[in-house]
C-alpha cells in the first residue's frame, strides 16, 4: 500500500508525466490533490499496472480526486525548450490549473524547476510510493495513450495505437519508410545512425 501522503496537514499535489521518452506526440503531465484520508490498494506506478486496470483506476482517480489537471506540451515546443524542460513546463501549466492551491508539491523524479511560491518534494520512484504521485502517473498515462491511439487512425503506418510513440523497432522503420509526421519529435534521433565500415 502507497503512502496516503508526505505530511499530515499540507494540501499537497502530486505531479507525474508520461511521454519524455517518446519519437512522436506530445509530454502529458498531470496533478493531483487527493483527500488526506484516501487510500486504494490497487493504485500504483502506472507503468506497473496493466492497460486495463489503469483505466479503471482512472475512473477511481477522477472520481475521488478533490483536484486534478492534465497538461499536453507538443512535440513543436519540446523541440525549441528540450523535453526536460518541456516537462517542467508542462507541471507548472498543470499547477495552474488546479482549482485548489497546493501547499506542497510532490514530484515524481530528482529534478524540477521550482514553481513560484509553492515548495517541492522530488521523490525518486515516488509514482511507487505515494498515492497522489501514482494518481498522476496514471491520469497523465491513460490520456497520453488515448490521444496517441486517436492519432494513429490519420497515422495507422506507425503504430502508435500499440507503441504510443515510444522508439520500436517498428516505429522508427516507419520513420525509415514514410518519413515524419507533424507529430514527431525533430530533435530527436528518429533513426539510429548508419553504420559504417572501416577499410
Amino acid at each position: 500500500m502507497l503512502a496516503s501522503s508526505f505530511t499530515k496537514d499540507k494540501i499537497e499535489a502530486g505531479l507525474d508525466e508520461a511521454g519524455r521518452g517518446c519519437l512522436a506526440g506530445p509530454v502529458v503531465a498531470a496533478a493531483v490533490i487527493l483527500p488526506k484520508d484516501f487510500i486504494h490498494p490497487d493504485l500504483d506506478d502506472s507503468k506497473k499496472i496493466s492497460a486495463k486496470k489503469r483505466m479503471l483506476l482512472r475512473e477511481v482517480v477522477l472520481e475521488n480526486a478533490l483536484a486534478y489537471a492534465v497538461v499536453e506540451v507538443q512535440a513543436e515546443e519540446i523541440d525549441k525548450i528540450n523535453i526536460l524542460q518541456a516537462s517542467f513546463t508542462a507541471m507548472h501549466r498543470c499547477i495552474d490549473k488546479l482549482k485548489i492551491k497546493p501547499e506542497l508539491l510532490l514530484i515524481d523524479g530528482n529534478r524540477f524547476r521550482p514553481y513560484d511560491g509553492i515548495p517541492d518534494e522530488c521523490i525518486v520512484k515516488g509514482d511507487g510510493k505515494f498515492l497522489s504521485i501514482a494518481a498522476a502517473s496514471i491520469l497523465a498515462k491513460t490520456h497520453r495513450d488515448m490521444l496517441m491511439e486517436k492519432l494513429s487512425e490519420d497515422f495507422p503506418e506507425y503504430g502508435w495505437e500499440r507503441n504510443a510513440g515510444y522508439p520500436t523497432k517498428a516505429h522508427r522503420a516507419a520513420i525509415a519508410k514514410f518519413g515524419t509526421t507533424p507529430w514527431h519529435r525533430t530533435s530527436f534521433k528518429l533513426l539510429p545512425e548508419q553504420k559504417t565500415i572501416d577499410f
